[in-house]
C-alpha cells in the first residue's frame, strides 16, 4: 500500500462515497435527491459542476426517470452510477427489475430507510427487502470504510465480463451516511490497478443495431428467467475473487459471510449492516461473563452465500437472527425466513430465533443484544423459538 493510501481523513461517509465514485471515473450519473441519500448526489453534482469529474450529471424529475437514464447510458457503454433510498426505490422499482434482466452493470448506492406509512426518514432495511428478488448483486456494509472500499468493488464486480449484473450497495441511512468517520482513501494508482476500464460486451450502436429487453412471449419467458437465475448464481467466483484482489490492494479483508468470536460459540447472533458493530460490543461484554456468544454478519445478500453461511453457523446450538424489516402477515423477518430455508435440509442445524428490531431507526444498544440472547435461551427451552418477536414494541 502506498503512503498516501495509509492516511486517514475525517469525512462524512456520504462524501467519501462520492469521492470514490469520482475516483472510479464514471461517465454518467443520474439521480433524484431523497433523504438520507441526498448528500451523495449533491456532492457528485458539485464535483461535475466544478470540473473535478468529467461526467454527465443528469438531473431528473423522479427516481423512475433516474434509473431509466441509467439504463440508457449503461446500454450505450457508459460507466453509470446512481443512488436512492426508500420511496425513491419504490418509484424506480419497475426499471430496477428491467436493468437486472438486461444485464446492465449499473452501480447503485442505497441509503437504507424505512418505507411509508407512517412517513419516516429513518433507517431500516424494508427498502432493500422490497427488491431482494430483483436480480441485482446485493451487499450490506457496516461502516464508512466498508462503504468507500465497496464502491470500487461494486464496479469491479458489475463490469466483469463473467458477471455483467447491476450491483446494489446498501448502507444504513443516517447511522452510517451522515456520520463523520476516519476513512483511509485509495490513491488513483490503486484504483487503476484494481478497476479496469469498462469494456461492455454488447452496447447500443446506431451502426450495429440490436434489441435489449424485448417482448418475451410465454414460449421463451421461463427459459429467460432460468438463464437469469443461473447467471446470477454463477457470479459467486468473481465476487470472491474481487474481495481477494481488494485485500491485496488495500489490506482489508472482506467476505460474503464474516464472523466474530464465533468459532467456539454455542450461541450466534446474525446481523446485516451497522448492527454488527454494536453486536460486537455486546459480545465482548457477554464473553467476560462466560457467555459463549459470537457473531455472524451477512455481507452478501444476493446471490445468497449458502455454502459459506452453512459453514459459519453449523456448529452453533442457537442462531439469533436480527431483522430490520418485516414480512407482514408472514413468518417474521425476511432474513430469518431465508436462513430457515437455507438450513432446512441440514441434519445438524441450530435452533433459530428471530427478533425484528431497529425499525425506522429505533435505537438498539449492546444491552438489547444481551436481552435477545436471554430471551432466545428461554424460547428454546419453552419450545417457542418459531414465534418471532418485534423487539421493544410497546403493548
Amino acid at each position: 500500500m502506498t503512503e498516501s493510501a495509509k492516511k486517514k481523513i475525517g469525512v462524512e461517509v456520504s462524501i467519501a462515497i462520492s469521492e470514490a465514485v469520482k475516483q472510479c471515473d464514471v461517465d454518467v450519473i443520474s439521480a433524484y435527491p431523497i433523504t438520507p441519500q441526498t448528500h451523495i448526489v449533491e456532492h457528485l453534482a458539485e464535483l461535475v459542476a466544478q470540473g473535478e469529474l468529467d461526467a454527465e450529471f443528469v438531473p431528473v424529475e423522479s427516481e423512475h426517470s433516474a434509473m431509466s437514464v441509467c439504463a440508457g447510458s449503461s446500454a450505450a457503454g457508459a460507466r453509470t452510477f446512481t443512488s436512492t433510498a426508500s420511496q425513491g426505490l419504490a418509484l424506480m422499482a419497475e426499471i430496477v427489475y428491467c436493468v437486472a434482466s438486461m444485464r446492465l452493470p449499473i452501480v447503485m448506492v442505497m441509503a437504507n430507510r424505512s418505507l411509508n406509512s407512517p412517513l419516516s426518514i429513518w433507517n431500516d432495511h424494508s427498502d432493500a427487502m422490497m427488491v431482494r428478488d430483483s436480480g441485482w448483486v446485493q451487499i450490506f456494509v457496516e461502516n464508512g470504510q466498508d462503504a468507500y472500499d465497496h464502491v470500487f468493488w461494486s464496479f469491479r464486480v458489475a463490469e466483469d465480463a463473467k458477471v455483467l449484473h447491476p450491483v446494489l450497495l446498501n448502507l444504513d441511512g443516517f447511522i452510517v451516511t451522515h456520520v463523520v468517520e476516519p476513512i483511509e482513501y485509495w490513491d488513483d494508482a490503486m484504483v487503476k490497478k484494481y478497476l479496469p476500464p469498462f469494456n461492455p460486451k454488447m452496447r447500443l450502436d446506431p451502426d450495429h443495431p440490436l434489441t435489449m429487453g424485448a417482448f418475451g412471449p410465454p414460449e421463451i419467458f421461463t427459459e429467460c428467467k432460468m438463464a437469469q437465475d443461473q447467471a446470477l448464481l454463477a457470479t459467486m467466483p468473481t465476487i470472491e475473487k474481487a474481495w481477494e484482489e481488494l485485500e491485496q490492494i488495500c489490506g482489508r479483508k472482506y467476505s460474503a459471510v464474516e464472523s466474530y468470536r464465533a468459532e467456539d460459540a454455542k450461541i450466534l447472533l446474525l446481523t446485516m449492516g451497522s448492527f454488527g458493530e454494536t453486536a460486537r460490543v455486546a459480545i465482548d461484554e457477554m464473553r467476560e461473563t462466560g457467555e459463549e456468544v459470537g457473531l455472524v454478519s451477512l455481507r452478501l445478500w444476493r446471490p445468497f452465500p449458502f455454502a459459506q453461511f452453512k459453514k459459519a453457523v453449523g456448529h452453533a446450538e442457537i442462531l439469533i437472527v436480527v431483522d430490520r424489516a418485516m414480512i407482514y402477515g408472514g413468518p417474521g423477518g425476511p432474513v430469518a425466513s431465508e436462513v430457515r430455508s437455507a438450513l432446512y435440509s441440514e441434519k445438524k442445524r441450530p435452533r433459530i430465533t428471530n427478533f425484528i428490531a431497529g425499525l425506522a431507526g429505533r435505537d438498539v444498544q449492546p444491552d438489547d443484544f444481551y436481552q435477545m440472547v436471554e430471551r432466545s435461551k428461554k424460547k428454546v427451552k419453552d419450545g417457542t423459538e418459531d414465534e418471532y418477536e418485534i423487539y421493544g414494541a410497546r403493548a
